[in-house]
């Protein structure tokens, strides 16, 4: 039966609790470790963190290098995994948590799942001293706002604690998650597509719905949008280009693209790419408010329950989103986590699927449950 976690102040004092703190820091490092690291990360002074090494070694639980440096001898058995993100909010997050947990199970890991709200830097540093307290092995994060994953992957460098930063890439962190300009290319070829066989290729405008808060990734995945579609509709003038702010909300988005709507004509051609769903859903709303769903056409990101929704619908102006199976990420995510606790060579980026899915492959991908 699989042990249950329980998060707490670690109980013990005395020798023994600095000596298993000494060596828990030895073994959780993500590379070999002077005293003084050790010192820094366990809180022990130096002179009794060198007598507590000095015994693991003799008994055989530490090896110390020419370079005076620490390495474990031996790891654990069961890896100790911590995951802070938000768990609600979007499916997106609930399938990715739900699949970690899934993969976790199988693999008989220890996982410590903390949510927090994606703008509370208050709670996600109390999550991630948590996550240190607890002395995971690696730490997953999956931090929406680029400057807060930031704050924690500068935490972690302290603590010396390997980090994977799922879908935003952080410094410092193996970044696993959607080739973003792949992915935006996918998008443009898909509109670019829809451009030559509705329209004859031509069209009045591009909209770009951003995410302020999220800038590395959504400027990839956007630059990519406009390459894909001029591969396949030819040149894209930039004078076209129409940049829009819906904050990775529904009703900003929604009011966005109505404002714009009141400044354009009613036949204006419309190529429309959000940076995920839910912005795309907004616009989607602002377009269908207006009447013209003739004239516009919308891809996203994510793929979500509630966009295939409307990509099966033949007159609706979502006709595609690039699809990233977050609930296949658990799997991957604990095969690399593995490999990074196992001093392994690990490539700075670990890329997930990703692919457009439209009318022609939604049922075959997502099959309707039976009614």
């Amino acid at each position: 039966m699989k042990k249950s976690r329980e998060i707490g102040k670690p109980t013990g004092a005395g020798t023994l609790d600095k000596g298993l703190t000494v060596l828990e820091t030895i073994e959780h490092a993500s590379h070999p470790v002077t005293l003084q690291e050790i010192a820094a990360a366990s809180g022990i002074q130096r002179l009794a963190v060198y007598r507590l090494a000095s015994v693991l070694v003799e008994r055989g639980y530490v090896r110390r290098g020419e370079d005076k440096r620490y390495r474990a001898a031996t790891r654990r058995r069961r890896p100790l995994l911590g995951y802070a993100a938000p768990l609600t909010g979007n499916t997106f997050r609930q399938d990715l948590a739900a699949s970690l947990q899934r993969a976790a199970d199988a693999a008989d890991a220890d996982l410590v799942m903390l949510h927090n709200d994606p703008a509370d830097s208050v709670a996600l540093m109390q999550n991630v001293e948590t996550l240190l307290k607890t002395r995971v092995n690696l730490t997953m994060l999956f931090q929406p706002v680029e400057a807060l994953g930031n704050m924690v992957a500068g935490r972690l460098a302290e603590a010396s604690v390997p980090f994977i930063s799922i879908e935003r890439p952080v410094q410092g962190g193996v970044y696993f998650g959607a080739n973003n300009y792949q992915a935006g290319k996918l998008a443009g070829h898909r509109l670019g597509r829809h451009a030559q066989e509705r329209w004859g290729s031509r069209y009045d405008r591009v909209v770009l719905i951003e995410g302020a808060q999220t800038s590395t990734n959504v400027n990839a995945r956007l630059a990519g949008v406009l390459v894909g579609l001029g591969e396949v509709a030819g040149a894209v003038d930039i004078a076209r280009v129409v940049h829009l702010h819906g904050n990775a909300d529904r009703e900003a988005s929604r009011l966005a693209m109505a404002t714009l709507f009141e400044r354009l004509p009613e036949k204006c051609r419309m190529l429309v790419s959000a940076f995920n769903d839910i912005s795309a859903l907004g616009a989607m709303d602002a377009v269908l408010a207006a009447g013209r769903s003739a004239t516009v056409a919308i891809v996203g990101h994510n793929a979500m329950h509630e966009s295939r929704v409307e990509i099966r619908k033949s007159e609706s102006p979502f006709i595609a989103s690039v699809a990233y199976f977050p609930e296949r990420y658990g799997p991957k995510l604990l095969k690399l986590a593995t490999s990074i606790i196992e001093g392994d060579a690990t490539p700075p980026a670990a890329y997930t699927d990703h692919l457009v899915i439209d009318q022609s492959n939604v049922d075959a991908l997502y099959p309707m449950p039976a009614s």
